[in-house]
């Protein structure tokens, strides 16, 4: 065998060698396992919108107490009709130390309704964060799925490298026995197709380190610190590893959902589980709340009263003479007699901004119905070619390079065909894996709109395995 391919085979050696090390050392590193449910459990825990929320909801309960309450009543102090000659108090009859008192009534029942406006908000809220909690559940089930595949991919080419090389010594062996040039191109081609393996190797590595540091980013608790640099750049960032078979997730909908003669634009079932969700639930309590508006607006009707009292305290006449005292009271009354002009128009405008939130129902109804119909026929066409794959295109792919093999060492093909073929079965089975991935991203993507709470996006089977058909 000539000096310089065995030099190529023994460099290609070296950094098979250096390519699994880096691979092992990967995994040895792993601090621990992170499942998919984990994954989400995380990134729920360590949401900071969760908390805001929370507080959210905590401050318009508390407003809702405080504004049940009557204004708080005015106090005055004064000293009237002072003479400015003399600045003498008991000069003048009419000087007096004047002390007053006024509390104002709102209109009708404006309080009580402006607390029940405010609690009605704030019940909005769980419903929010529950809706939240599904999104973000979403968001990390992508990312771990995409660092999953990326994880899976790599675990086949290592698996289908030893393959390469049996092609090399398959092709060394026939180099031995011959010198002619397809021969000795044979080997080089071998050798090309592990270098392209290896570059797939160290793609697909980049995109799973980078799925999971922005999933790392989504559960860890670094926002509950301080922003302190030095402290964040010191904190060691960890490493996972991810199981090694797909979880399976149970689908929220019927398999009806799928039938082709069904439009969901027409199935009651779909919407009255839609109708149910936690986004579709908070704004049905802000159509409760624009409800309170329109009755707030047509308390301006009714008229705003008020009362004030005064007591005045008059000094003795330079003479000795005792002055009387005065004591005053009122009540004052704000009368809407230009209701044509304000009152009306504000009933208006509470009528409109509820029409207005009852529109954003509709609309929100509207995109969950079209996103359900384009994840319904993704993963009716996932399920398709999911089957096609399993049934039919691998097992063909496997006995179309066990045969190009065979009439390679028989001498009735070249050497190439046995390389497309052994490239076209790697290449399907990591399509096949792309399928099941995108699946079950499908699935969940669907579940997320038939949930009544967030716990139920990724309820899992007892067993492990192939997600749900």
């Amino acid at each position: 065998m000539p000096k310089f391919i065995n030099q190529v085979l023994g460099y290609r050696s070296l950094l098979f060698v250096v390519t699994l090390l880096f691979f092992s050392v990967a995994r040895v590193e792993a601090s621990e396992v992170l499942s998919l449910k984990e994954a989400i459990r995380l990134a729920q825990k360590y949401d900071p919108w969760l908390s805001k929320s929370k507080n959210q909801q905590k401050a318009l309960l508390a407003q809702s107490l405080a504004v049940d309450v009557l204004p708080d009543p005015k106090v005055s102090v004064s000293l009237a009709n002072l003479p400015t000659d003399t600045f003498e108090f008991n000069q003048e009859p009419m000087t007096q130390f004047k002390i007053g008192f006024s509390q104002r009534f709102p209109r009708g029942n404006t309080l009580e309704l402006q607390s029940k406006r405010l609690k009605i908000l704030s019940e909005q809220e769980p419903w929010l964060r529950e809706d939240r909690k599904a999104k973000v559940s979403v968001i990390a089930a992508n990312l771990w799925l995409d660092a999953y595949q990326a994880q899976a991919s790599i675990d086949l080419i290592e698996k289908n490298r030893n393959l390469f090389e049996q092609l090399i010594e398959i092709a060394e062996a026939g180099y031995s026995s011959t010198f002619s040039k397809a021969q000795q191109q044979d080997i080089i081609r071998a050798e090309l197709e592990l270098t392209r393996l290896e570059d797939k190797l160290f793609k697909l590595s980049q995109k799973q380190k980078i799925a999971l540091k922005t999933l790392s980013e989504w559960i860890s608790q670094n926002y509950q610190k301080d922003l302190n640099v030095a402290a964040l750049q010191q904190q060691k960032t960890s490493i996972f590893i991810l199981p090694s078979q797909l979880p399976v997730v149970q689908a929220l909908y019927s398999e009806q959902l799928f039938n082709s003669e069904i439009s969901i634009y027409n199935s009651k079932e779909v919407l009255d589980k839609v109708k149910r969700h936690p986004l579709i639930r908070s704004i049905d309590k802000q159509v409760a709340a624009s409800d309170t508006n329109i009755e707030l607006a047509r308390q301006s009707y009714k008229p705003e009263w008020g009362i004030n009292a005064s007591y005045a305290y008059r000094d003795a006449s330079p003479s000795g003479i005792d002055r009387a005292d005065f004591f005053s009271i009122g009540v004052s009354l704000n009368i809407p007699l230009f209701t044509s002009s304000k009152q009306d128009n504000q009933v208006k405008a509470a009528i409109s901004g509820k029409e207005a939130v009852k529109n954003n129902k509709w609309l929100a109804l509207r995109d969950f119905f079209s996103a359900i119909e384009v994840e319904r026929t993704k993963l009716q066409e996932l399920k398709q070619r999911h089957q096609l794959y399993q049934k039919t295109l691998l097992p063909q792919m496997q006995q179309q390079a066990e045969a190009a093999l065979n009439a390679y060492t028989n001498g009735v093909s070249d050497f190439a065909e046995v390389v497309r073929a052994r490239i076209a079965q790697l290449d399907a089975q990591i399509e096949a894996l792309s399928i099941d991935v995108e699946k079950l991203k499908s699935n969940i993507q669907l579940n997320y709109f038939f949930i009544k709470n967030a716990a139920q996006l990724i309820e899992m089977n007892a067993t492990s395995g192939e997600s749900h058909e």
